[in-house]
């Protein structure tokens, strides 16, 4: 009895003293009710501010090139330093003294795989606007302060990060190694935290969508004029790549314009450039029957109908003398320096390109290696200090030294594989005015194709034998008769298809007329749907299936020859060769590879695969084994190059010669 009532004692003395902290005075604030229907308390993450680095040495000049305005000079620039064109005042802002303005704090940042977090506080009374573009977002604040400083990674997905003043604000670079179009690449959002502080998120990552939420208070500019960030601008003999954090559909000259008559890689482009497949040419969408074609009745990149600038077509190196374009290995003039160093490289970019120089001491000889993974240059005569970098670009992923004594390993590492002719250009120039160093200047992109001309011998095709025919000789057996091939050059005359720094409907007549070549000269009969500048019919509908139509039983195999297109704010992400097949054949799946396959062997071209099937209608309508050949892209700034250039569509038209003989030698034309 007695151990029960204490236990009733011990019972009741808790819950007088629970009911005691429940409503007793200020016992509140020592015990915390644990059935309280609240939220528990959340402690934000905390990222250690980022340290300031130094930036590379700078480039100078290539000779008879005006510098950059506002481009910084040669050395070392210290991490306070900042002299970027675009990073001064901002338009429309009025002095203020520094002292009077509230402090931009550094950012906190976070990376999970691909996908990079950057949260600033935001002052109170702050402004901003964000600029997405091909190179990253920059972002102008106005009614801060900050320090001026360099960071060479701030994330996965965030590599270079630039903060810059002016009289009125501050202006911070975080460039990407991809494109940020209107609503992808990037995303921005507002909220205030339990602190009561404001902040922006900005979230950066290859598949990240969205761009500007509702809840940013800020400006968001796109198709404004272009804002762009000159970064190392070495830039060959009449102008030169430079970092552009602009938008992707501007218009308007950037501020970046390179010396008297040079080009300007940041501008309009081709201004207002229709890009689609129009029966007039007057930017229409396409019809059937007064309706819009659906998009999978049309070819890739048809059914884009879209305005805007185009980036302007890349700025060359010098081209090699002899049948190699690429320089794979050299000696510097001059006797060698004992104990000299190799500097870091000097690194520019512009839409689609990144150029590396390396600085050569007199005596020095190298040796560049292309592989599936980047370039190997081995150089004897020079020595360097250990050091790397991470992705400075969509097209250099990174590149690290190693040294040995006086001999130096180089590698670049590139975003596509590379080989003796396609996805880089190199070349070995002599030392500038004042300095006794060459340069070795190596530009990277993965739509640079083989531009050699071809050798008389590689032209010569193989003699495609004859076929049996429906039709009786007077002995009774069948006709042996040359078989047939059908090439339908896409669009011709009121429609242009793709229009870029070339015009689809010209290059590929162009290249079928090539191909028509090299089939007869192989014993092949070639049908065209058209061989000048004409449509079939006016009403789309009934040119599809005209075209269609001419893949009847005495044919062999069908192909359709056309160029691609994307809408601008992704233009950048379209390059190189694609061949599509339908079902309307069993083979035509075999008769794609085929022709895909020798394409990219013969041009060098990016491999963008065999893709299929798709219900194209100038393929469904065919009988016979089709394919429909994208030889690249109109506005890219390096594939729209490769289409202007005579020996790439002979590579071009020779590839599908050979895939087209292909199948008709190994039976795929006989299904």
């Amino acid at each position: 009895m007695r151990s029960a009532s204490n236990a009733r004692y011990k019972t009741t003395l808790c819950a007088g003293l629970l009911l005691g902290t429940l409503i007793g005075p200020g016992a509140a604030a020592q015990v915390r009710d644990p059935f309280a229907r609240t939220a528990p308390a959340q402690t934000l993450p905390v990222v250690q501010t980022l340290p300031v680095v130094q930036t590379l040495p700078v480039l100078q000049a290539l000779p008879g090139t005006a510098q950059t305005a506002g481009a910084q000079t040669a050395g070392a620039q210290t991490s306070g330093a900042q002299s970027s064109e675009g990073l001064g005042a901002l338009s429309g802002d009025t002095a203020a003294p520094a002292s009077l303005l509230p402090g931009l704090s550094a950012p906190r940042v976070s990376s999970e795989g691909a996908q990079t977090r950057v949260v600033y506080d935001l002052p109170q009374g702050a402004t901003y606007s964000l600029i997405p573009g091909r190179g990253g977002l920059k972002l102008e604040f106005a009614g801060v302060r900050a320090t001026p400083s360099v960071s060479a990674q701030l994330g996965a997905s965030v590599g270079e990060y630039r903060v810059g003043t002016g009289p009125g604000g501050v202006t911070l670079s975080l460039g990407t190694a991809f494109a940020l179009g209107a609503t992808t690449g990037w995303r921005a959002s507002e909220t205030t935290i339990a602190s009561g502080t404001r902040v922006l998120i900005l979230d950066f990552g290859p598949a990240v969508i969205g761009g500007a939420t509702s809840s940013i208070r800020g400006t968001v500019q796109l198709g404004g004029a272009q804002a762009s960030v000159t970064q190392n601008a070495d830039v060959g003999s009449a102008g030169g790549p430079q970092t552009e954090f602009g938008t992707d559909s501007a218009s308007g000259s950037s501020p970046g314009s390179l010396g008297p008559g040079g080009p300007n890689l940041g501008g309009t482009g081709l201004g207002n450039t229709n890009l689609g497949n129009t029966e007039s040419g007057s930017g229409a969408a396409p019809l059937i029957q007064g309706r819009p074609v659906p998009p999978g009745q049309l070819a890739p990149g048809d059914s884009v109908n879209a305005t805007g600038a185009l980036p302007a077509p890349a700025v060359s190196l010098p081209s090699q003398t002899g049948s190699e374009f690429n320089i794979l290995s050299g000696k510097t003039g001059g006797a060698a320096q004992p104990g000299a160093s190799l500097a870091a490289p000097r690194i520019g970019k512009s839409p689609g390109l990144t150029r590396v120089v390396l600085d050569l001491p007199p005596g020095a000889s190298f040796q560049i290696t292309p592989g599936a993974l980047g370039l190997a240059i081995e150089i004897q005569g020079v020595g360097a200090s250990a050091a790397s970098s991470p992705a400075v670009s969509t097209e250099l992923r990174g590149w690290r030294y190693s040294a040995t004594g006086s001999r130096t390993s180089v590698f670049l590492l590139s975003a596509s594989p590379l080989t003796r002719r396609s996805g880089w250009r190199g070349v070995l120039l002599p030392p500038p005015g004042g300095s006794d160093r060459s340069r070795l200047a190596i530009d990277l992109s993965p739509a640079f194709a083989d531009t050699t001309a071809l050798a008389p011998v590689e032209r010569v095709m193989a003699a495609v034998p004859p076929v049996k025919s429906g039709a009786l000789t007077f002995t009774g057996s069948p006709a042996l008769v040359a078989p047939t091939v059908v090439i339908d050059p896409g669009h011709g005359g009121r429609d242009p298809g793709a229009v870029g720094i070339v015009t689809e409907k010209a290059v590929v007549l162009d290249v079928a007329l090539r191909v028509r070549q090299y089939l007869q000269s192989a014993g092949v009969n070639v049908v065209m749907s058209r061989d000048a500048d004409r449509e079939l019919y006016a009403d789309k509908a009934t040119d599809l299936d005209a075209r269609a139509a001419l893949g009847y039983n005495g044919a062999k195999l069908f192909i359709s020859i056309h160029a691609n297109s994307m809408e601008p704010v992704n233009v950048l992400r379209g390059y190189g060769v694609e061949t599509w097949w339908n079902r309307n054949n069993p083979a035509s799946s075999a008769f794609a590879g085929m022709l895909q396959a020798n394409v990219i062997q013969t041009s060098g071209a990016f491999n963008q695969g065999v893709k299929g099937p798709r219900s194209l209608a100038v393929l469904r309508g065919s009988h016979v084994p089709a394919a429909l050949v994208e030889i690249g892209f109109v506005g890219h700034p390096i594939d729209g190059t490769n289409l202007q250039d005579n020996n790439y569509l002979e590579r071009v038209a020779l590839g599908i010669a050979r895939g087209i003989t292909q199948a008709l030698m190994t039976g795929v034309g006989q299904k």
